[in-house]
């Protein structure tokens, strides 16, 4: 695989994402704690350059911080859910569990969002994302159906993670 050579704007987009941690993290505005936050992301920013081509998929528009707010609501709203649903089942003295692996369809382009979305399926109780491979993802389910077909399982597992992804992520 060919190394991409990181655009402008994901340098922007980098520098951005690393000042926003710094300032979370500091808890600070103070003029000497922000200046050391440009020159430690700025270093940072010049050894990961090669790496930031994984940033390309970042919409830089104004709603795109509407939808990644969105997302993250999804995102615990599902998670609260996926716990519920594993906590019902090892607490059923039957055990109601259907294992199976299942690919799943995404419509992301950029890398950056399919890994996203793989980790936000990982992250969700009863699901584990193996392999992606191009437009695909290999998922460990708690509860597959027999005979679970490739969009039933996109529209349970991943559809809904992939909508509000689309918001800021190619």
């Amino acid at each position: 695989m060919t190394e991409v050579s990181p655009r402008l704007s994901q340098y922007v987009v980098g520098f951005a994402a690393g000042m926003l941690l710094w300032v979370l993290l500091t808890g600070t505005s103070d003029g000497q704690e922000l200046l050391a936050g440009v020159l430690v992301v700025a270093a940072t920013m010049a050894v990961a350059g090669p790496r930031l081509a994984i940033l390309g998929g970042v919409r830089l528009v104004p709603s795109a911080a509407v939808a990644l707010v969105a997302y993250l609501g999804y995102f615990f709203y599902a998670l609260v859910r996926a716990n519920l649903d594993v906590a019902r089942r090892v607490l059923s003295p039957s055990l109601p569990i259907r294992p199976a692996v299942v690919e799943v369809r995404t419509g992301l382009k950029s890398r950056l969002g399919r890994l996203l979305l793989a980790n936000s399926i990982t992250l969700t109780p009863g699901t584990l994302s193996v392999d992606v491979r191009g437009d695909r993802i290999l998922v460990h389910w708690i509860d597959a159906s027999p005979g679970t077909d490739l969009e039933s399982a996109t529209r349970r597992i991943a559809a809904g993670f992939e909508r509000h992804i689309r918001g800021f992520l190619q």
